[in-house]
């Protein structure tokens, strides 16, 4: 009996210094060889918040991009890496963690004055410092799902910062693009027998079409309106965890950063939605979507694509993919930038 005694307390101790480990464990982002190569994960003061930003690529000379992450509060700088390694050989590649999103939350910092228009003066000081620390004077910005919320606002203020815009899994009018993903959903739950699914969903009906609210995420994902080629990177704290940009505390970060996020920003996305703040851009301006896109529906981003005005625009369709085209079809992705933007 005292044996075993001694082997629980043994068994516990051993647990709390891995937990202790886990929570403050070093992170880092794996080194890219190269005489100009950059591999750094680091905190920097952006806009009077410190905010988390990885900055990868072969050649600092290369490109710049600009990655601006979705949600709100979904930042992808621990899965970046799986679907940028293609990028990073002719494109400096910079992600960073939005305030209060990851690592760039903070339990004691005041958020109370979080907003859109408030990411998006971010973005802007997080341009100007790249742009300063790698002497570049345009930077190719590529926004996904709600970044894209974010990045187009800054294309459309500061178009002398930006050489083009890329919006994957563009956001558009918040409520057509609903009620698409609703009715995405429903058929499909009706193709796979599931009553209580159809039930369920056909009475957040009138909500949507009213634009009080959203189609649930897990009924989205369930039908496969979110990723087709890949397990679905956001939210998996497993493969956060064991990423080497996180430790458990950044996990813990991550999770109260989202919750924070999502509750106060995406109602602005339901009351101001994209077509009613920008309507022309002064750039380039590429919509990259999924075919079977449904958390950011491909056909209410075509609409709104065809009323944007630009000197230059284009709309790309992944046969293959839904809301993560960069990923699930990473090399088809890469060789389209490497196409239009490497001369």
């Amino acid at each position: 009996m005292i044996n075993i005694k001694k082997l629980i307390k043994c068994i516990g101790i051993i647990i709390i210094i891995l937990l202790i480990i886990s929570l403050f464990s070093p992170t880092w982002t794996s080194h890219i060889k190269g005489d100009n190569s950059i591999s750094a994960l680091e905190q920097v003061e952006i806009n009077g918040s410190s905010q988390e930003i990885m900055i990868r690529g072969k050649d600092k000379d290369n490109p710049v991009i600009i990655f601006v992450h979705g949600g709100p509060g979904c930042p992808e700088i621990p899965y970046a890496d799986q679907y940028q390694d293609l990028l990073e050989t002719n494109f400096t590649v910079v992600n960073y963690d939005q305030r209060a999103s990851g690592k760039s939350y903070h339990f004691f910092e005041d958020y109370s004055n979080l907003s859109s228009d408030l990411l998006v003066e971010d973005l802007l000081a997080m341009t100007d410092y790249i742009s300063e620390r790698l002497g570049k004077e345009k930077i190719i910005l590529i926004g996904h799902s709600y970044g894209t919320y974010i990045a187009m606002q800054a294309a459309y203020e500061a178009p002398e910062k930006y050489e083009a815009y890329i919006g994957i899994g563009q956001m558009s009018d918040t409520t057509e693009s609903e009620i698409d993903s609703l009715n995405y959903s429903i058929n499909q739950a009706q193709k796979a027998g599931n009553t209580d699914d159809v039930l369920f969903l056909q009475g957040l009906t009138e909500k949507i079409k009213n634009g009080d609210t959203f189609t649930p995420r897990n009924y989205v994902m369930k039908y496969g309106g979110a990723s087709r080629l890949i397990d679905n990177p956001d939210g998996d704290n497993i493969g956060i965890l064991f990423s080497s940009e996180y430790n458990l505390l950044d996990v813990i970060r991550y999770n109260f950063g989202l919750s924070f996020s999502q509750n106060t920003l995406l109602k602005e996305v339901l009351k101001n939605p994209l077509p009613t703040i920008v309507t022309d851009l002064k750039i380039p301006c590429y919509f990259i979507m999924g075919k079977y896109d449904y958390m950011t529906s491909s056909n209410a981003a075509k609409n709104y694509f065809d009323m944007i005005e630009a000197n230059k625009k284009e709309f790309i369709t992944f046969e293959q993919s839904a809301h993560y085209p960069q990923f699930e079809e990473k090399e088809k992705f890469y060789e389209w930038m490497c196409d239009t933007f490497i001369k």
